[in-house]
């Protein structure tokens, strides 16, 4: 995740912070998204007020379903929607992880947000604010948002699309901000002929163990301390399965 400073550098990170063009294929707006849980009773509250608060869009709701995973330590994904999971996922640098997988280019098939246990159990990272953060900002990853700025040190913006040392603030960045909805809506401004939503045949994995992080794939981009924050894998047949990675500050 990563955080944008105000003022001058404002106006380059409101500029676009869509992930790639990246979203999901649909006839109608507003639509509807199933957000799976497959959290634990820690995080219910979190994943609620995710839900909540990205139905405020006008192009997308949110409802929360039963998980469809049979191991959120695997978590792995359901075909037009989102499992979400917790789970202990190791001493690996990440508190949350998203993916989504890509047929036609840019159309999103199914998706999945991880938050990391391990390091959310200890006393800097088990707080609500670091809690709702990482909850809001790996869910919308799975909408083909991407990060408003990815400096950990400069003032927060006031959404969960930014990287902050600070969650709570001021400003308190635990949620989304008026230009994330603004971007939401000119991702999803055009109509598709079919859709990616619901139903439908997922991409599947090929030979790749997407657990693994030698398995995401090529380095796209990196934040603002060299690390890498995002990653792309060809899986063959104009599909791809796309990596965001919220290291742990």
């Amino acid at each position: 995740m990563t955080l944008f400073a105000v003022g001058a550098l404002a106006s380059v990170a409101y500029a676009n912070h869509s992930w790639g063009g990246y979203h999901w294929a649909r006839t109608s707006n507003p639509f509807t998204l199933k957000l799976g849980d497959n959290v634990t009773s820690a995080w219910d509250a979190y994943l609620a007020g995710a839900s909540a608060d990205w139905s405020q869009s006008n192009v997308l709701d949110t409802t929360i379903v039963a998980g469809g995973v049979k191991s959120p330590k695997n978590c792995r994904p359901t075909a037009g929607r989102i499992e979400v999971c917790n789970a202990k996922y190791g001493n690996n640098g990440w508190l949350g992880l998203a993916q989504i997988w890509i047929t036609g280019g840019v159309h999103i098939s199914q998706g999945i947000a991880k938050m990391n246990d391990t390091y959310f159990n200890t006393s800097q990272y088990n707080t609500p604010a670091w809690r709702r953060l990482v909850m809001c900002q790996e869910v919308a990853h799975a909408f083909g948002l991407d990060h408003q700025d990815e400096n950990f040190n400069n003032p927060n913006l006031g959404s969960c699309m930014d990287y902050t040392g600070d969650p709570d603030g001021p400003l308190s960045n635990e949620h989304p901000n008026a230009h994330d909805f603004e971007q939401l809506g000119i991702i999803y401004a055009h109509l598709d002929t079919t859709t990616t939503v619901g139903a439908g045949v997922a991409p599947r994995n090929g030979k790749a163990n997407l657990d693994n992080p030698t398995e995401w794939g090529q380095v796209v981009r990196q934040d603002a301390r060299g690390r890498s924050s995002l990653y792309e894998r060809d899986l063959g047949g104009g599909r791809k399965v796309v990596t965001f990675v919220f290291w742990a500050d």
